[in-house]
């Protein structure tokens, strides 16, 4: 937040990190930071309040671990994203992975990414619900397809989506796209954003704003004629370095034969925390972190349970501001849930609904009107406070919370979602977020419905009000999401049937009291003083 302090971003191509990285990681936040890191949405860790003339030191210290932030920020390619369980998901196809790394690689450094006119952002995933494919530049979906009697592996490609002041959801380029074509067709789209796209106002300087004012179909043909056009000029090196060599999966550890007890609330962790893998025995563990923060003791703790209990040597970065431990045995989660409770790390609902997801708000982000970081806290304080985490109902939904109409807390796609800006009541301000309803991100991809504006301290009432009236007029076999989506697309029978219905039932709640009778109203989360904005020049958070 200030001209004196910067944050360094470090990618992690596919969120894949190993137990060294994070140690190196620990290591330097307690020497250059705050003695904690951050876990973004798009599986980068962050280093907030680092002096700028320590920079380079942790830049060179991150390279000795096969580590960078370059290109973690500006006008280039980020972070490639992939979702946490390729190679695990019992819906895959077949693992996108290599090929996430693959494209990271080919792009690091990559001249044509160096000065584009905005940010671009990769995603793949492992199936339609376990990735944000749809609302990025550009999401691939693995999928195979059988062409003069061969069976061919490929993507479906999807183009054009993002999340922001103003967020759209991408479009299929194509049936199919083989493998062979990933990288033509990564080239073309990139060669025609480097060469069209806005460079001259920043709000609107995104590939997706290129893709709607074009149109579709314009753009489309465009990029098949580019790619026709890289693949007949050979402008890129012809095949992607994939390499889909398979770790050998080896159970680290045994459990040791007095080990016979159920820790207390294993149970309910099990639940709420740990995937079965398509491979028999064997799970994915989550580990929730409040709003992505972890200090550094829990991330050593972290790097020794990978060696300890992963069958594949690293771990995940998810989406959700959380670490993923895979191939842990079915035999082994006992032991690790009580070394997870030893550290710290043991919360339950990863899975659920009472994670919720917050950008870092303006705890240190420059553009952030209130501290979304810090609610998302809160949020998930209550939820498990009341044990929303059991409630199968709940399991499919999402809260998502931003600092400002930007996304960077992927508030747009959520269940329930919030970003961040101010009231006002008379001459008095109050931090306030703007609610939206029933974003998705699967294969029914949705951007939220904007349906009211509430005041900070009353987000929490508002949201359990919301699962009250959802309890009162469920149907059977019925979830909240469920729920709130036929509401949105006017699908609803119930009582309570429509936007205005909801909006109806929560007036009372965004009513502000005089400054004089309720002056912590007037105050946002982590704060003693009244609300005002102060913004500058920053750059985004994920």
């Amino acid at each position: 937040m200030t001209d004196d302090y910067a944050m360094v971003r470090i990618k992690v191509p596919a969120g894949q990190v190993y137990p060294y990285q994070l140690e190196k990681i620990a290591q330097l936040s307690e020497m250059y930071s705050i003695g904690s890191a951050h876990f973004s949405t798009r599986e980068n860790i962050q280093l907030h309040w680092v002096i700028l003339e320590d920079v380079s030191e942790i830049m060179q210290s991150l390279s000795d671990v096969g580590m960078t932030s370059r290109e973690a920020c500006g006008n280039t390619v980020r972070n490639v994203m992939c979702s946490p369980l390729s190679g695990v998901c019992k819906d895959e196809i077949f693992d996108a992975t290599p090929y996430a790394l693959a494209i990271a690689k080919f792009m690091l450094r990559n001249p044509i990414c160096q000065g584009l006119p905005r940010k671009f952002k990769f995603n793949f995933t492992c199936c339609e619900k376990h990735g944000m494919i749809r609302i990025v530049d550009v999401g691939l979906l693995p999928e195979i397809q059988e062409i003069d009697g061969e069976k061919r592996k490929g993507f479906k490609i999807f183009l054009g989506g993002g999340l922001g002041n103003r967020s759209f959801v991408g479009h299929q380029l194509e049936d199919f796209t083989p493998v062979e074509d990933l990288l033509y067709t990564s080239m073309a789209v990139i060669r025609i954003f480097d060469r069209l796209g806005d460079r001259k106002n920043l709000a609107r300087n995104r590939m997706r704003y290129l893709v709607n004012d074009m149109g579709w179909e314009k753009f489309q043909n465009l990029v098949l004629k580019e790619r026709a056009i890289v693949k007949a000029t050979q402008s890129v090196i012809v095949k992607l370095n994939v390499d889909e060599t398979t770790n050998e999966i080896q159970r680290p550890i045994s459990v040791s034969d007095d080990v016979v007890s159920v820790p207390d609330g294993f149970a309910r962790w099990q639940k709420t925390n740990v995937e079965k893998q398509s491979q028999d025995g064997f799970n994915s563990v989550f580990i929730g972190l409040e709003s992505g923060d972890i200090t550094a003791n829990q991330l050593r703790s972290v790097a020794e349970l990978i060696r300890d209990f992963s069958a594949e040597g690293f771990a995940r970065n998810g989406f959700s501001q959380n670490i993923i431990i895979r191939y842990v045995h079915d035999d082994d989660l006992k032991i690790l849930y009580t070394k997870l409770l030893e550290t710290g790390l043991a919360k339950t609902g990863s899975l659920t609904m009472a994670s919720a997801v917050g950008c870092s708000g303006t705890t240190s982000c420059n553009l952030a009107l209130t501290n979304s970081h810090r609610l998302a806290k809160e949020v998930q304080r209550k939820f498990l406070e009341l044990k929303l985490d059991e409630d199968d109902d709940l399991r499919d939904s999402t809260v998502k919370i931003s600092g400002c109409p930007n996304s960077c807390g992927q508030h747009e796609v959520a269940t329930i979602g919030f970003y961040g800006g101010g009231g006002r009541h008379g001459d008095d301000m109050f931090p306030n977020y703007t609610m939206s309803l029933g974003g998705r991100f699967d294969e029914s991809s949705m951007l939220g419905h904007h349906t009211a504006r509430v005041p900070v301290k009353r987000v929490i009432p508002v949201i359990l009000k919301i699962i009250e009236l959802y309890k009162a007029n469920k149907q059977t076999n019925d979830t909240l999401a469920k729920w709130i989506d036929r509401i949105i697309r006017g699908n609803e029978s119930s009582k309570i049937n429509s936007v205005e219905d909801i909006k109806r039932e929560i007036a009372s709640f965004l009513i502000p009291p005089k400054v004089e009778d309720d002056p912590e109203f007037y105050m946002d989360y982590g704060s003693d003083t009244s609300y005002h904005t102060v913004t500058g020049k920053g750059e985004c958070a994920a």
